[in-house]
């Protein structure tokens, strides 16, 4: 008789190798077809809602791995959402407008000189729905699912008019107003920046240490005496107009070179070094404040230059007495303000020199260094230069440096409601918790938002202009504007006369002939993205405002998470989020960023091409997202291979349960025996671990606890000595289907734990569950794990114990394998020497230790203190012999009943009784 024919050996369809380059595209358009989507949204109506809102990435070029880590994080906290209580929608977004796109149509060869903006904007917007549909498809590619036929995207007329509300309710409440300020500018891009649009770079600068003679001491210095500033920023000396000292430092006259000098006391020393000064000698001090209004003389033109007192004066480096021109710097120009300096700028749009810096006209900025020091090395007034490499900032698009320049721009003020935003931001959980005092630090210390910038793509600032210059911002013109945006989109800005957007009679004290004007600016690319709450959460019936969480990378404190918090305080009184999340960058193995020019780039196309869309999810899910995560080749490779550890248990589970119907075949808890039990434990243990760190946001430990639960809980032990049950014992044999129960829960329990994380495996194999009803795991519930007993507890502790001398055993088996004792383990006989007070477990009849050690027989001897070697400070002894009597030639034990029944000479009283009660 053909006895292997008997074995009860696994069946599946569901295929060892996953082959996810090509099956996950037929999974997602069978997801298409059935319409996942909305099918989720139909089971969990009714339930509370947890919103993530997608925060927008840029509609410009291919999807990097940035973008799939954040996209794959978000993923996963919305489907896991889905399936433990919450109705969770997940409406994608992008941001349409900014320069980025202006720059890409002029690199096609788009001449914009040759067109209107209206007729240019046109382009920008066909671009832009051309990179949409790129990445969307690439998004859906990695399995993200959510509303990709009805994203929010915000060049659409019914975003923009929503803005144009948000911007209408600040103004109102007057937190926008138009001045003339210093801002970050961009000369490369001829357009004013915000903070969020600066990048900290090195950059080589001149350093140059000036003398200013004093005009009028005020009795206080001696007419000659020189002030000595110290700036890297030449180019600024023209629009110099004041010096600043601070009111509490001592400052010193230095008596050096046959001339006085004024220092701050504590930077005489390092001044006399960058100097040379011989025989220098301090002659008088005086406080900082008894310097106020002393008038120094500008050395290349001869104006006055005003000492004034400044708490930004640091004596960390320089002189202590800074160079003050308000049109060039924040601290310059808010200083000069109290004191009734004007704020002038030479410099224009394009970052050249105008007439108001004479002799150094047409010069760009940095051009102008050098001249300017060497006008002021002929007066006489240089007194040291070198260059030095520091810190600067700049765009982050075009990578330039920019500079400070004070023009009139519209900005959002910060300071009138900075201590709501303040507690905004307490009343806001942070993962991680640093990102609390990192945004808190941020608000606190940053100044008025400037809004506007110069360029042609983007929503318009809805200002108008009466006849006396006066701007016009009504209930009734933004309300107008709004509807027309929401008819026409914002292009009828550029598109019709000033006249023709005011509302039909609209009439204003500063235009008495009825004329008007309409503002040329746009508005910052970040009040599109920071109005999202009011343009996607309010706007639409299928999301709630505020956000549950808001989840981008670390670079968004300044950027994202910032915008929205402003508009939104600002507009409700409230964050827009109750929670926010970010991740850290993706750099490779060496922590590089990751650039073409260095070729170490890996994009998830790449990976998804050769691994799978699965494989790149399980990567996000290994990695400490909330700091910096390394790409590399290798760690693919490593995270493929627990992939396949999951897949292959998930295929044995299923396997051997090819003749198991949960309906009449489960057996009870109480009915288990204590091995299945505490396996199901253990279960319930992983169920527990998963759904906590879920809830937490920690996805490494629902990796690590998988990917632990499969090879040490299952491969290694429970699924091992199932073998010899499952495969052995006839069909309804009561261990066999209590090992059947156990792993038909685990089964089920894993598709359900993994599916956020590997949507695709676990659909797959959810196909072929013949006896569950739901179209696909994403249309059930996250296993709960049932409440820990004490009974459960002993259980678990006995096990523990057990398990510890398991693995002593198994050493001492591998041991006798290498001498050539035994070949396989069911060759072996063991005995066990252990300690008094485990005798009693070992002995125990609930538990068939010969089937849990995977031997052919097994007993306990003495002490083990009489144990036959000396077995001082070990837990146990075990002793390992070749099991006497024949091998069994259906289940290859050597249990010493082979032959016992004449019928089946070969086989063990056992599998004698299985074959003959079953297979005759």
């Amino acid at each position: 008789m053909d006895y292997k024919s008997t074995l009860l050996m696994p069946k599946t369809d569901f295929p060892m190798r996953g082959n996810l380059p090509k099956n996950e595209p037929n999974m997602q358009e069978k997801w298409e077809k059935m319409d996942i989507y909305g099918k989720v949204l139909e089971r969990t109506k009714g339930r509370p809602f947890f919103v993530l809102h997608d925060g927008p990435p840029y509609a410009n070029g291919d999807l990097h791995m940035g973008h799939a880590m954040n996209k794959v994080l978000k993923d996963i906290i919305v489907r896991h959402r889905s399936m433990t209580g919450f109705h969770a929608p997940y409406v994608p977004g992008w941001d349409t407008h900014g320069l980025p796109i202006e720059q890409a149509l002029v690199n096609k060869g788009v001449n914009r000189k040759e067109m209107s903006v209206a007729e240019f904007r046109k382009l920008c917007e066909e671009y832009a729905y051309e990179q949409i549909d790129r990445q969307r498809t690439q998004f859906k590619r990695i399995g993200v699912r959510g509303d990709w036929d009805h994203p929010y995207i915000t060049l659409k007329p019914e975003f923009e008019a929503r803005q144009i509300g948000v911007f209408g309710d600040m103004a109102k409440k007057g937190y926008i107003y138009k001045g003339k300020k210093p801002v970050y500018w961009s000369p490369s891009s001829e357009s004013a920046l915000a903070e969020a649009e600066i990048e900290y770079k090195d950059k080589r600068s001149p350093s140059i240490y000036v003398a200013f003679p004093v005009k009028d001491g005020k009795g206080v210095l001696d007419a000659g005496t020189n002030f000595i500033i110290w700036t890297t920023t030449p180019w600024t000396i023209p629009a110099n107009l004041g010096i600043s000292v601070h009111p509490e430092f001592v400052y010193s006259v230095v008596e050096a070179d046959g001339k006085k000098w004024v220092v701050a006391k504590d930077l005489v020393e390092q001044v006399g070094e960058k100097l040379g000064w011989t025989d220098a000698a301090t002659v008088k001090e005086m406080k900082g404040a008894e310097l106020e209004h002393i008038v120094a003389t500008h050395p290349l033109y001869g104006r006055d230059s005003l000492v004034i007192l400044g708490e930004h004066v640091t004596i960390d480096a320089g002189t202590g007495c800074v160079h003050t021109a308000p049109g060039h710097g924040e601290d310059d120009f808010r200083v000069g303000k109290a004191n009734g300096l004007d704020v002038l700028c030479p410099v224009d749009d394009k970052g050249y020199m105008t007439d108001e810096a004479p002799g150094f006209d047409g010069l760009f900025y940095e051009e102008a260094n050098k001249p300017i020091t060497e006008a002021l090395k002929e007066k006489g007034a240089l007194l040291a230069l070198e260059f030095i490499t520091h810190s600067y900032p700049h765009d982050w698009r075009s990578k330039k440096p920019v500079i400070f320049r004070a023009t009139a721009q519209w900005f959002a003020s910060i300071e009138s409601f900075r201590d709501e935003l303040l507690q905004a931001i307490r009343d806001t959980s942070f993962t991680p918790a640093w990102g609390e005092t990192r945004l808190f630090n941020m608000v606190r210390d940053r100044g008025d938002w400037c809004i506007s910038r110069q360029r042609a793509w983007g929503v318009p600032i809805p200002v108008f202009y009466a006849e006396n210059g006066e701007p016009v911002i009504t209930d009734e013109t933004i309300s107008h504007i709004q509807k027309l945006f929401r008819e026409h989109g914002s292009n009828i800005w550029f598109e019709r006369e000033a006249a023709d957007l005011l509302p039909e009679g609209f009439t204003h004290p500063g235009s008495p002939n009825g004329k008007f004007t309409k503002e040329t600016d746009i508005m910052d690319v970040w009040f599109d993205s920071g109005s999202t709450h009011q343009g996607v959460l309010v706007e639409r019936d299928d999301l709630v405002y505020p956000a549950d969480l808001y989840l981008e990378g670390s670079d968004q404190y300044r950027g994202w998470f910032n915008s929205s918090l402003t508009t939104s305080v600002a507009v409700c009184g409230r964050a827009p989020y109750k929670g926010i999340l970010s991740h850290g960058f993706t750099l490779d193995s060496e922590g590089r960023k990751m650039s073409k020019s260095l070729g170490n780039v890996i994009l998830p196309s790449q990976v998804m091409n050769q691994m799978g869309a699965d494989i790149l999810r399980l990567w996000v899910a290994s990695s400490d997202y909330t700091a910096d995560v390394h790409v590399a080749d290798s760690i693919f490779k490593q995270v493929s291979e627990v992939y396949r550890k999951i897949r292959n248990t998930l295929r044995f589970l299923h396997g051997n349960l090819f003749d198991f119907d949960p309906a009449k075949d489960r057996v009870a808890y109480e009915d288990l025996r204590p091995v299945d039990q505490y396996m199901d434990l253990k279960l319930q243990n992983l169920i527990r671990t998963v759904r906590g760190a879920y809830d937490r946001y920690e996805f490494m430990t629902v990796y690590s606890a998988v990917n632990n639960f499969c090879t040490t809980d299952l491969s290694s032990f429970y699924l091992d000595i199932a073998k010899d049950v499952v495969y052995i014992e006839a069909p309804d044999n009561a261990h066999r289907r209590a090992m059947q129960t156990v792993m038909y829960d685990t089964l089920l329990a894993l598709l359900k734990l993994m599916s956020p994380i590997l949507p695709h495996t676990t659909d797959e194999m959810w196909g072929y569950l013949e006896h569950e009803t739901e179209e696909s795991v994403q249309l059930t519930d996250m296993p709960d794990a049932r409440l820990e007993s004490e009974e459960d507890r002993e259980l678990l502790y006995r096990f523990d114990r057990l398990m510890e001398v398991r693995d002593d055993v198994l050493k001492a088996l591998e041991e006798a394998r290498n001498a050539k004792t035994i070949g396989k383990s069911l060759e072996a006989a063991i005995t066990l020497y252990v300690p008094e007070d485990l005798k009693a477990q070992f002995g125990a009849e609930d538990i068939d230790f010969a089937q849990f050690f995977i031997v052919s027989k097994f007993s306990v001897g003495g002490n083990l203190e009489h144990s036959p070697a000396d077995a001082s400070g070990m837990t146990v002894r075990v002793t390992v012999e070749k099991a006497d009597g024949e091998k069994c030639a259906r289940c290859w034990s050597v249990p010493g009943t082979v032959g016992d029944d004449p019928a089946h000479p070969d086989l063990c009283a056992r599998c004698a009784e299985v074959v003959a009660n079953h297979y005759e």
